[in-house]
């Protein structure tokens, strides 16, 4: 039986830095979703991330996004599709998680719901890219995704989305990764357990 003694922790990323970004309004939308289930919700803005490189680890941008994505236990990743893939906006958040900060992995087995804002018609380019990068990550990336086309139309004067097939895949994709970052809470020490790592630390000891 999963452990329910605290909400899943739910950490948001979207990648446009506009003043009415789409791909953050309906990440807003499904965070506002995701809370009314019983979920905590925070959001890494990006404004003032500097280039992965381009200054130390300790700058306070990169070491508030590693300690969100610490803090997590599922992420949602919101990017819009700009040259037929995501941004560099979210990739370049993406590059500053490394894959071990000393024996702790900041992103291994938390779960994962990906969503993409298009300006024309549906297209999965940009949430076929995060599923790669989530992958890459060691993250479970839920099977449900969701796509928006023409997003300029979705959402209201408010910021709010209006009611519609695209607002219900949302609040599909947010009910899928609620339940399974519940059901995974207990077991992700388990699942991520494997044969090269226990070989490596016991090479390490001898």
């Amino acid at each position: 039986m999963s452990n329910f003694d605290h909400p899943p922790r739910i950490l948001f990323l979207y990648g446009s830095l506009r003043e009415r970004s789409y791909s953050r309004l309906v990440a807003e939308e499904a965070a506002r979703i995701i809370a009314d289930m019983g979920a905590e919700v925070r959001f890494f803005h990006p404004h003032e991330l500097p280039l992965r490189g381009q200054v130390p680890e300790t700058h306070p941008k990169v070491q508030e996004l590693r300690e969100l994505s610490q803090w997590s236990e599922g992420q949602v990743w919101s990017s819009p599709e700009m040259h037929g893939n995501v941004t560099g906006i979210l990739k370049n958040q993406i590059d500053w998680i490394p894959l071990k900060i000393g024996s702790v992995r900041p992103t291994q087995g938390k779960t994962l719901a990906v969503m993409q804002v298009s300006g024309g018609s549906q297209s999965f380019n940009a949430v076929n890219t995060l599923r790669i990068l989530g992958r890459w990550m060691r993250m479970f990336t839920i099977p449900n995704q969701s796509s928006v086309a023409k997003a300029y139309q979705e959402f209201h004067e408010d910021g709010t989305m209006k009611d519609s097939p695209y607002r219900d895949r949302v609040i599909d994709v947010m009910e899928e990764l609620y339940k399974f970052t519940l059901l995974l809470r207990d077991q992700v020490d388990y699942l991520t357990n494997r044969h090269s790592e226990r070989k490596a630390q016991e090479k390490d000891k001898n």
